[in-house]
């Protein structure tokens, strides 16, 4: 006999369940759930005691798996440790400068039209142009201009560290500490180079203070920003380092830390802390098309907070290494034309008069490779390892000259305080009078003997014309531009330069160098030759 289902529906006595397939679904969803949390299910039958899941052993092992996981970092213990060691920073300005004096002077820029901060806070600062946290009262005249930053103490006697921009020609310095206690602070010393303030807070003692870091932060390492955004002191963010060695266009020492811990205006002299609590920055710029933090903050590395803030404790003023020389970066192009391997170190455009290179035989088209056995990377690279030896030590520079290997034995003279200005007289006229001159086949240049052209001096060839097309015009040639060397030979006319080319050619050179003299000041440009 054959077993075959049963036809419930035909007994009479049967009635179907009043359940939907919604309700089927739904139940089997939630036994699969009470299964999956390890609860037997051994029939339908309804329990007298309902079945409590949250509480049964299973969610008890759930809870203990849960607690092994590492929990979110966070920052308070950090932030509990070093925030009583940063201060708020309030300086009051009063000006004298009358209406007569401030002709021609940007009303909205707290610093010279043309300096070098002028021109960093054009760029980075916010659409006013003023620096982080600098709030100003009547300018052109009378008046007093307040400002707001940070600072940080970095002894228990009340020194502390800010930034230049934010002390700068202050009258009168106030800081408030995290205890919302408020002292008269004493400027004693500035660096515009670093924009390094040390200021030494009076009538206080035993003062929190934060410890500069001796070591280099690693992108993307934790990093935490505490200041004074907007005059609102005490403020804590947090973020990443970003990027490192970042040259912001401020000048030649620039080596900046950029995070991306939100930093505003008011933030500017405030430490950057890193996880151990120390400080591996001090803020000092945002790049913000709007004015507020978008992500791209700035920080000078402690390494260098440090030997600045030793010689303003020490004696009020840096002094710097000089060797006098105006330097570039070696280019590829560069490279190439000096029958270098590797575009690397700093190709000497003009050497100072009598100063140490000069006097010790350095040369404009020198590459100065190494300074006391340590490979020099970039112009950049030169100019900090150079500022941060003392003035009167002796130093070995390795020079790459003609071709040619040579060591150079100097001592380092002091780097002055003020840029010497450069007579530029002799381009005052540029042009004036000048005829066509004479192509230069395939260069995109027309040049023509300097002593022709009125005012252009009597050494070189003057560019008078520029094909807007050419390699020339994208290396940044302009008319008036005074060519004084080719390949590292002087040039009086368009021959000299039509040889020089030749000569390159013939000894398969991509590119030929040139030294050229454009707004007083000279440097070398690498142009591509033209095949055939």
């Amino acid at each position: 006999m054959t077993d075959r289902p049963t036809d419930l529906s035909s007994l009479p006595s049967y009635r179907a369940p009043r359940r939907s397939l919604f309700s089927a679904r739904k139940f089997a969803l939630m036994a699969s759930v009470v299964a999956g949390l390890g609860v037997a299910v051994y029939g339908f039958s309804p329990s007298h005691d309902p079945v409590n899941i949250f509480t049964s052993p299973a969610h008890a092992q759930v809870n203990n798996e849960v607690r092994r996981v590492e929990k979110p970092i966070g920052f308070a213990d950090i932030v509990e440790r070093v925030k009583p060691s940063v201060i708020s920073v309030k300086v009051n300005i009063n000006e004298k400068v009358s209406k007569d004096d401030s002709a021609g002077k940007d009303d909205d820029s707290p610093f010279q039209p043309g300096s070098p901060m002028e021109r960093f806070f054009r760029r980075f600062g916010g659409p006013d142009g003023l620096p982080p946290g600098l709030r100003g009262g009547p300018r052109g005249g009378h008046g007093a201009v307040t400002g707001q930053g940070s600072g940080f103490f970095i002894s228990a006697d009340g020194y502390a560290v800010t930034n230049n921009h934010v002390v700068d020609g202050a009258d009168k310095v106030e800081v408030t500490t995290d205890e919302g206690k408020t002292y008269t602070a004493k400027v004693i010393g500035t660096d515009p180079r670093t924009d390094v303030a040390l200021i030494k807070v009076e009538g206080g003692s035993n003062f929190p203070f934060a410890k500069l870091s001796d070591g280099k932060p690693r992108i993307g390492d934790w990093v935490l920003a505490v200041g004074n955004p907007f005059g609102l002191g005490g403020t804590v963010t947090a973020g990443i380092v970003s990027a490192s060695g970042r040259d912001i266009g401020n000048g030649p020492y620039d080596d900046f830390i950029q995070i991306d811990a939100p930093v505003n205006k008011g933030n500017s002299g405030g430490p950057a802390f890193d996880t151990s609590g120390e400080v591996m920055g001090v803020n000092t710029a945002i790049y913000s098309p709007s004015g507020g933090s978008v992500g791209i903050a700035f920080s000078i590395p402690a390494s260098t907070v440090k030997s600045v803030i030793a010689q303003l404790k020490d004696k009020g003023s840096v002094s710097r290494g000089w060797i006098g020389v105006q330097i570039q970066p070696v280019t590829s192009d560069i490279a190439d034309s000096l029958g270098m391997k590797k575009a690397e170190g700093a190709l000497v455009a003009e050497p100072q008069a009598n100063g140490p290179a000069a006097k010790a035989g350095i040369e404009s088209g020198d590459v100065i490779t190494a300074v006391n056995g340590e490979s020099v990377k970039d112009a950049r690279e030169l100019a900090r390892t150079i500022g941060a030896l003392a003035p009167g030590n002796a130093v070995k520079l390795n020079v790459l000259h003609k071709g040619q290997d040579k060591v150079i034995n100097l001592t380092l003279g002091q780097l002055p305080n003020t840029l010497e200005a450069k007579a530029d007289n002799d381009n005052s006229d540029k042009g004036g009078g000048a005829t066509r001159g004479t192509d230069v086949p395939k260069l995109g240049l027309t040049v023509a003997p300097a002593n022709s052209v009125a005012g252009a001096g009597k050494d070189g060839v003057v560019v008078t014309e520029v094909d807007p097309k050419s390699a020339a015009a994208e290396r940044g040639f302009k008319e008036g531009d005074v060519i004084l060397e080719v390949a590292g030979k002087s040039v009086t006319n368009a021959g000299d330069v039509r040889e020089a080319i030749n000569a390159a050619r013939t000894d398969n050179k991509n590119s030929v160098l040139m030294r050229v003299k454009s707004g007083g000041s000279s440097r070398f440009v690498a142009l591509p030759l033209a095949k055939g």
